[in-house]
Parts: structure tokens; sequence; C-alpha cells
């Protein structure tokens, strides 16, 4: 059924989908559309589940990891300092290997106070063991978060997996989306069968135990190990979703153009939206562009990065955050992916985005102007920053104005 929803209320309606038995939930703008639709449901009895309204953000992942120890699948969302606040819990979760699905709606953190979207909140979080995934668009948040519970819930990774969208440029952006038949989600997504890992009195289990330095090892090292095998799961039940729904998604990243390309930017998130027009228009222009979008930033798609940016005489990499006194987190995953394979293509990092700041098309085509003088060798190359800030240092700006102009 097509329908005219806003993010967050595709969101919601994908959790209706996967039958979550236990919400817990505590509001955060622009996260509390998402909630409060849950909550209508349950209201409303189209969603059977139990809604747990908690006085916290600790709490309400407190409270989904206390159910899914029951063998419930849970839900939880959350949003910036609210996603901080919790972040004590969220290792609980991934030690404990509770496949719990989170919804989060990023957002700038403080200080300066402010509700609009970047993607620092989780970014900031991608050493907690959580499965991390980035949408593009509201399909794409619907279609995850039934997909985010088929990966979690498999035994070969039960891990929980953090779904992200970009507050308001996705949450409470309006698009039509098709809303799939219970019956076919149902299909889709079983119900979870919990194996080994919850409270059982005819088979007790320990559940939240210590573990000294002798074997703490062994459980990080699982840990690592099962989410490594998480990019195998996400093909597998991507194409079972095609089968189920005719929607195929990509796998860990996208491409676009990146076979022939010189130049490619790599993003996340609704960014690559942005990105795609420009490089449709670069190429109509006679310019071999190229994007990359990583959609699992967790487990990094390392190989998959390096063998698709491989071929290209630059690479940007814009992204909605900053490592104070660093570079951009992608930035350093991307530079990592390339160094492991022994990939030399130069990198430039743009940070853009910041506290919601509007990147434009304009921008977009400075970046592309920017890594073209790198490909080409130009002398002005030589001075090219390495990490640079849209807005404010990065000469992207320049560059971008001066192609509109005429001047490309």
């Amino acid at each position: 059924m097509k329908r005219f929803l806003s993010g967050d209320e595709a969101f919601a309606e994908g959790v209706r989908l996967a039958r979550p038995q236990v919400i817990s939930a505590y509001p955060i703008t622009p996260q509390t559309v998402v909630v409060e639709r849950l909550s209508e449901m349950v209201e409303d009895g189209s969603l059977d589940a139990e809604y747990v309204h908690v006085e916290s953000e600790h709490s309400a992942l407190s409270c989904a990891i206390g159910a899914s120890a029951t063998g419930a699948r849970t839900f939880t969302a959350t949003s910036s300092q609210g996603l901080l606040y919790m972040a004590e819990c969220l290792t609980y979760a991934s030690g404990g290997r509770f496949p719990i699905v989170m919804m989060n709606a990023n957002r700038a953190t403080a200080l300066p106070w402010n509700i609009y979207g970047d993607q620092r909140d989780s970014l900031a979080l991608l050493d907690h063991g959580w499965i991390q995934v980035y949408a593009e668009d509201n399909q794409e948040a619907l279609d995850l978060a039934l997909m985010a519970y088929a990966v979690a819930e498999h035994p070969a990774v039960a891990t929980p997996v953090m779904v992200n969208l970009d507050g308001f440029a996705l949450t409470h952006t309006y698009e039509t989306v098709d809303v799939p038949a219970p019956d076919e989600a149902d299909a889709f997504l079983p119900p979870y069968e919990p194996t080994g890992n919850r409270f059982d009195f005819e088979h007790p289990v320990n559940i939240g135990f210590s573990a000294g330095p002798e074997y703490n090892r062994y459980f990080k090292y699982w840990e690592h190990r099962d989410m490594l095998d998480a990019p195998a799961v996400v093909d597998e039940v991507e194409a079972r979703f095609a089968e189920v729904f005719g929607r195929a998604y990509p796998g860990m990243i996208e491409t676009l153009n990146c076979d022939d390309a010189d130049v490619i930017l790599v993003t996340l998130g609704s960014a690559a939206g942005l990105v795609r027009g420009v490089v449709e228009k670069l190429r109509a222009q006679g310019v071999r562009a190229g994007m990359l979008r990583i959609r699992y930033l967790r487990p990094m798609p390392s190989a998959l990065i390096a063998e698709a940016l491989r071929g290209a005489s630059a690479v940007g990499v814009l992204e909605k955050d900053v490592s104070f006194g660093a570079e951009g987190t992608v930035f350093t995953n991307v530079n990592s992916a390339l160094q492991q394979a022994a990939v030399g293509v130069p990198t430039y990092n743009f940070v853009g985005g910041l506290g919601g700041d509007d990147i434009s098309e304009t921008q977009v085509e400075g970046m592309f102007a920017m890594l073209e003088q790198v490909a080409k060798g130009a002398e002005a190359a030589r001075d090219m920053p390495r990490v640079s800030f849209l807005g404010i240092d990065s000469p992207a700006d320049a560059l971008g104005a001066r192609g509109a102009e005429g001047g490309r």
C-alpha cells in the first residue's frame, strides 16, 4: 500500500510489521514521532505489544535488555544526548548478545544545544559493539526496520542493530513509501526464536556474568568474529527481502559509476541523494565522477570499499561528523580500509552539515572540482587541505561557486 509518510512514521510502520513484543520508549526530538505512532498502534490494537514508557533513555535500553533476556523481540529508539545517556547500556546489550533493534534519529550533540541533524551521536559510539546501518530515504528506513531484526536475530550474528535516520532531513520529511501487507512481512520475518540466550527454568543459563582476564578475551573475540560474519547474513537477508517484496538493496555499500571514475565522493545517509544527483550531472558534462555510499559502517566493509576506490585518482569523504583534534570518523575508517588493501589513492575529508547546516549542490560540485584538480596533478592541488570544513575553510566552496558562474 502506498502511503505518504515522514521518515519517523515510515520506520514506525516497519516496526509494527516486525511485531515486537516489548517497546521501551522515552521521547526526544527528532525521534519522538516514532514512539508516539507506536503507542497509538498499541492503543488501537494494530500492534500487540507491551509498551513501557520509561523515565529516561538509560532506562529505555535497560528495559529492552531485560525484555530480550526473557526471549522477547524488543524495540527502542533515541537520538543525540539520549543515545549518549544510554551509552553505558550499549555494551551490555552487545556483550550480552541481545538482538535488540534501535532506531537512532541522528542529531547534533551539545554544546551548543542544537536539535538539528548531524551524525556525531552515532559515529561517536561505533566501538560499542552494535551493527550500524544508515538509511538514505524513507522507504529504506521502513525496510531496514524489518531487515534489522532478521540480521540481529540470525544465530550467526546475535548482535543488536542501530538503524540511523538523519534528523529532520529524513525523520520529518514526507515521501511516498510502499508499506507491505502484514502477511508479506510475516512471511519474511517469522517470530523470534531465541537459541540459548534467554531465561529458561527448564534449561538454565548464566546471563550477564563476569569474566576475568583469563576468559574475557574470548568473549570479546567471539563478539568481534560474529560481527564480521554479519555481511554474509546481510546479503542473505536482502536476497530474501527482494524475493518477498520485490525491492533490492546493494548490501554493505552502494556504488554509482565507480568502475571508471577518476574522482569519487564517499558518504552515508541522506546526503547520498544530493551526491547522486551531482554525479549524474557531471557525467553528462563528461566528468568521470562516482559515488560510494556506505550503508553499514559496522561491521566495516573495508575490502569492498578499497576495491571500489582502487581505480580512482582522487577520493573525497563527505561526512556530518568530526573527531575533534583529528579528522572525520568516516574519513579515518575509509583511510584504514585503503591502507589495509595497499591502495594509495589520495583522500580528502569534507566536514559539513554540522548542527543541521545545509550542504548545497554547489558545494558538492566544488568537492568534485577540487578532486579533479588533484587527479590532474594541478599545481593548485599541492596546497589543498586534507581536512576542511564546508562554509569555513574548504576550497570546495570557492571552486563550486566558480563552477556555478561558468568557470568550470
